[in-house]
């Protein structure tokens, strides 16, 4: 017995949907500079932007003895906090978010603009990351 067209067009389609969410959820902005990416461990939802170059980094705390100033993290809920890390959430095969476009996720909210990405969460609590700058609020 052959299967019929219609139930090998939806099986390619749902191994399609399954496949593409298989990737990094989160983005990168047009430059390369900055990507966020968006986690959801045992319902934390939790997202983390690093910034690859800034010409200004915050001081580094004593009990940090590896990287510092460059990656940010925050829940849907809480403060966004400057990570200690050994890491980076930054990988090519992120979608890239234009200028001017919103991306939305787990109760978070990114906009890239070309001064930086600001990103915050259902507490309008999170973070603005630029070359330049970055601000925790």
């Amino acid at each position: 017995m052959r299967p019929s067209l219609a139930v090998l067009t939806l099986s390619v389609l749902f191994t399609g949907a399954a496949n593409a969410q298989s990737g990094p959820v989160g983005f990168q902005s047009p430059s390369k500079n900055i990507a966020c990416a968006y986690f959801d461990y045992d319902k934390q939802n939790t997202l983390r932007c690093d910034i690859m170059e800034a010409t200004v980094t915050a001081h580094r705390p004593a009990d940090c003895d590896l990287e510092w100033g460059k990656a940010f993290e925050m829940r849907s809920r809480g403060s966004a906090v400057r990570l200690c890390y050994g890491d980076t959430v930054m990988d090519p095969k992120m979608p890239m978010l234009a200028y001017g476009e919103v991306w939305q996720r787990g109760g978070f909210t990114c906009t890239s603009e070309q001064s930086g990405v600001t990103c915050f969460n259902a507490e309008r609590r999170g973070f603005s990351l630029s070359r330049t700058k970055q601000d925790l609020f």
